[in-house]
């Protein structure tokens, strides 16, 4: 752009105003955030788990609603003739300006996206008009608030026990420690033990993240270690015990249990940040293998999120030339399911129509994604990334899939030149089917493989129970399996709320001609569910059936699934923890009113993590 055309360029007052409309959208969008995260803390230090949950499900919701209002203010304000492609190349380079000294200057450019992206045609989906690349650095933007964005401790100088009691009290947490000079003596011997820090380096710090992490009843101090050359990531969780006093619980050594507690099967944490850039930054040096976009998400930034998402998508795409096809494994009655080989992600479109025994509709298959990005998903249920009107290279889809798609979505495809465009799709990180996993390690005679796929099924069932979701279909091909060989449930169509379900025993048949139909004699209501029949569909296998009946045979028991939608009903909320059980420093002892409430047995085994 030259000097002379500048001016010229930024002379339209409908464009300046539009990038002021979009931008006070935004600021007012991340202060209602920040002041939800805020009150976290005071859920926690009250211990009302309930108010907790429901602030952060609320908080899902917060930015749709700031788009639409500033949609509907933009749309009642200009006349679509006012808003021709200059006034929209200008309004950008406007906001560009106004973002000179932002904060948080990449949240913004994804808010002008949403925002645009409800009003332009696809065809403006460039560069010229949005932000298809960043166009303002996230580098070395400084807070303006009291508190860095982390702390340094210099062990080395005041000692490390002094150090780590001085890290835990300057989050000023409104609740007492149990007995907080015991938990820093085990946190500190710990530490020791894995980062060495008894050898005195000259150079030895601890950097920790001015805000803490809350989520469901923990809060988390998240920091590294540094020892001479050497970084280590640390994560310390506080609970409350039995009489709601603090404890520490454990300390998180290991990278791959941080990366676990930051994974993308769990509910998205309540972190207050001024500089979110800083805090991705800093989390991205303790996680150098997790993409952005995850950590983004898991701060609560989902849309964030999704747009560094897709510019890494574009960036593969670019950068590949394998073709999208049917993803492998049992072809769903509801979901039709593609993949490119090189790219770690499945694609998900809703089909136009659904074969018996299936009886939904687009919309309620919509609305069981949205209860799960709301719902709290306890490491067992895979988040989704939801996008509209997504344009792939028509090239690179095989010919069987191109089909499937028009036979099965036809609704959802238009072919547009030399792309596909799909209306409506779903993105979820790749995972084996577990029944593809147990036919593996079946025809490989790997009983140990067998016995930790129906040992981790079973426990995603256990902790989808303790929070309040019932999988509906319970097949093993709507479960997968990690990378870090946990199984996660990823088919949603058919959940409910396990409240909602009314679990019963099967009736004794009346006489002979009730025992050989080939029909149920008894009446099925909607949600009536028989436990002792999911033996029938998932143990014909003699192995898969010894290892289920070693670990949980209760799961075929009404009891067992009546005594949990009991508790739950009474207001209680179970402990699902996302690390080990053998790594915390307060394993329950019913006794001792200090210690955290006491753990289901299953949990004691999660060795694989």
């Amino acid at each position: 752009m030259t000097q002379a055309t500048f001016p010229k360029l930024l002379s339209s007052q409908i464009a300046f105003d539009i990038a002021h409309t979009i931008l006070d959208g935004f600021d007012r969008h991340y202060t209602l955030f920040r002041q939800a995260s805020k009150t976290a803390k005071t859920w926690f230090e009250r211990a009302d788990w309930t108010t907790a949950q429901q602030a952060a499900r609320k908080r899902i919701d917060f930015y749709d609603k700031r788009v639409q209002e500033c949609v509907h203010a933009l749309e009642d304000e200009y006349a679509p003739e006012d808003l021709d492609d200059d006034t929209w190349r200008e309004t950008k380079l406007h906001y560009i300006g106004l973002l000179t000294d932002h904060k948080r200057p990449e949240l913004a450019e994804s808010f002008f996206n949403s925002v645009c992206c409800h009003i332009l045609h696809r065809s403006y989906y460039r560069n010229d008009f949005i932000f298809v690349r960043p166009a303002v650095s996230t580098e070395y933007i400084e807070t303006d608030e009291p508190a860095p964005t982390y702390r340094v401790y210099y062990p080395a100088a005041d000692g490390l026990r002094f150090s780590l009691r001085r890290m835990v009290t300057n989050f000023q947490l409104d609740c007492a420690f149990a007995d907080l000079d015991r938990d820093i003596a085990l946190v500190e011997a710990r530490m020791v033990e894995h980062f060495g820090l008894h050898e005195r380096e000259p150079n030895q710090q601890l950097h920790v993240l001015s805000s803490l992490f809350f989520r469901n009843k923990a809060a988390y101090i998240v920091g590294r270690a540094i020892n001479g050359a050497r970084e280590h990531p640390f994560v310390v969780p506080i609970l409350h015990d039995r009489a709601g006093r603090l404890v520490l619980d454990a300390v998180l050594t290991d990278p791959e249990q941080v990366i676990l507690l930051f994974s993308f099967t769990r509910a998205y944490f309540m972190v207050d940040m001024e500089v979110p850039s800083a805090f991705v930054q800093f989390l991205r040096s303790l996680m150098p293998k997790k993409p952005r976009s995850e950590i983004y998400t898991i701060l609560g930034l989902q849309k964030q999120g999704k747009t560094l998402f897709y510019r890494d998508f574009l960036q593969h795409l670019k950068h590949s030339s394998d073709a999208f096809r049917i993803a492998p494994g049992i072809r769903g009655l509801v979901m039709l399911v593609f993949e490119l080989p090189s790219f770690p992600y499945v694609f998900k479109v809703i089909k136009d129509f659904y074969p018996p025994p299936k009886e939904t509709t687009r919309a309620r298959i919509k609305e069981k994604y949205l209860l799960v990005k709301h719902h709290d998903r306890v490491g067992r249920m895979a988040d989704t990334l939801e996008y509209s009107d997504v344009a792939f290279p028509l090239s690179r889809f095989d010919e069987e899939l191109l089909a499937e798609l028009r036979r099965f979505a036809p609704s959802l495809v238009d072919i547009e030149g030399d792309h596909i465009v799909i209306k409506h799709l779903y993105i979820e990180r790749r995972m084996v089917p577990l029944n593809i996993y147990l036919d593996r390690a079946q025809r490989s005679g790997d009983d140990d493989l067998i016995e930790h796929g129906v040992f981790e099924y079973g426990n995603a069932i256990r902790d989808l129970v303790a929070a309040n979701i019932f999988p509906g279909d319970m097949l093993y091909k709507n479960f997968g399996v990690t990378r870090h060989g946990r199984v996660v449930f990823y088919d949603y169509d058919e959940i409910e709320y396990l409240t909602d379900c009314n679990f019963r025993d099967i009736p004794q048949p009346r006489n002979e001609e009730d025992e050989m139909a080939a029909e149920p004699w008894y009446p099925i209501g909607k949600h009536d569910v028989f436990p002792e029949q999911f033996a029938r569909f998932l143990l014909a296998n003699p192995k898969i059936r010894a290892a289920f009946m070693k670990h949980h045979a209760a799961l075929l028991t009404r009891v067992w699934w009546q005594s949990h939608k009991d508790r739950i009903l009474a207001g209680e909320l179970e402990d699902i923890f996302p690390y080990p059980q053998h790594i915390r420093f307060h394993l329950a002892d019913p006794t001792n009113p200090a210690t955290p409430s006491p753990q289901p047995h299953y949990l004691e085994t999660l060795h694989n993590e």
